[in-house]
């Protein structure tokens, strides 16, 4: 997985009272939670799911890049091709929650720590001497961009020359889909794909137009696009389209990082023989799982299985 990796920081406290200070509450602090997000949330994802995670990335020399690496690590994913950066603060995003003992936190505040990578720096060699060690012995690809600068055309391009014959590879971009270069898949969600079209999509008629437009622009062999609440829509080289409802309930407890487990299941699916079909089938029951679940969370196998028999008994 070539992609920038991301902090989660969620701190927890029990309302107290309103500041006099300033119209806010005043928390009394509970705990600190630190987990994977971002390309390092796809990461926990595939750990989560059985698969060995091969990460490609960097962190800072700070204590956010500590955090993040034993993270990582907890999870049994072999950091040695993540870059560790000095002076870079490792990207996180620190959410603040607020909720009594025996009831649901709600997030009251968020921030973001934020840097921009040195140009013409050492880590553009080291992660390209990663690209190349790792690459070779992937049975997929999964391009996490966050649009935090790890991830580059000339990674893209370096990474689909050293997979081998045949290997899959899967971008999922927040700002730069149509720029990475040649991929055989893509993940945009709706507001992403209808940023690229330049356009409304108002009906299934012009999400599936817009897919195939951006799947012919990448030359990709297909175009995945997550719906939300009404499911996902497929677009295949050579394939009819097929809009696949989304698993479970449309009532979501929290949407953080869903992205990221679909991301990691379908790229897994893929690197299983499954078709594209197969793997967005298998993304969206998980999706439908994380979903389900507070903060930045993984779907487990044995939730994945569960899922599948569920899907299988409802629909015959």
């Amino acid at each position: 997985m070539y992609g920038d990796l991301v902090l989660d920081r969620f701190v927890l406290g029990t309302p107290k009272r309103i500041s006099r200070e300033a119209p806010v509450i005043i928390l009394r602090f509970d705990e600190q939670r630190d987990v994977p997000g971002g390309g390092a949330n796809a990461l926990a994802n595939v750990a989560a799911l059985g698969g060995q995670a091969l990460p490609i990335g960097l962190v800072g020399d700070d204590e956010g890049g500590q955090s993040l690496l034993a993270a990582l690590a907890a999870r049994g994913i072999d950091t040695s091709g993540i870059v560790v950066l000095p002076g870079f603060r490792t990207v996180t995003k620190v959410r603040v929650l607020a909720g009594g003992p025996a009831s649901l936190k709600f997030q009251v505040a968020r921030y973001d720590i934020e840097d921009t990578l040195p140009e013409g720096d050492r880590w553009h060699g080291e992660l390209a001497a990663h690209v190349a060690t790792l690459a070779a012995s992937a049975d997929a690809a999964a391009i996490s961009d966050y649009g935090y600068g790890a991830v580059t055309p000339a990674g893209v391009a370096l990474l689909r020359a050293q997979l081998p014959a045949g290997v899959p590879a899967v971008a999922d971009s927040r700002y730069a889909l149509t720029s990475l270069g040649t991929v055989d898949g893509v993940t945009p969600n709706l507001e992403e794909l209808a940023t690229i079209a330049g356009r409304a999509l108002r009906t299934e008629a012009d999400i599936v137009a817009a897919a195939e437009s951006l799947r012919r622009r990448l030359a990709a062999r297909f175009v995945l696009a997550t719906r939300g609440s009404h499911g996902m829509t497929l677009v295949e080289q050579g394939g009819e389209p097929r809009h696949i409802p989304v698993y479970g309930t449309d009532q979501v407890a929290d949407v953080t990082g869903a992205g990221d487990t679909v991301l990691a299941a379908l790229t897994l699916a893929l690197a299983s023989g499954a078709s594209p079909c197969e793997a967005a089938t298998l993304a969206d029951i998980a999706g439908g799982i994380v979903v389900t679940k507070l903060g930045t969370a993984t779907v487990s196998r044995d939730e994945l299985h569960r899922g599948i028999d569920l899907a299988a008994f409802l629909h015959g």
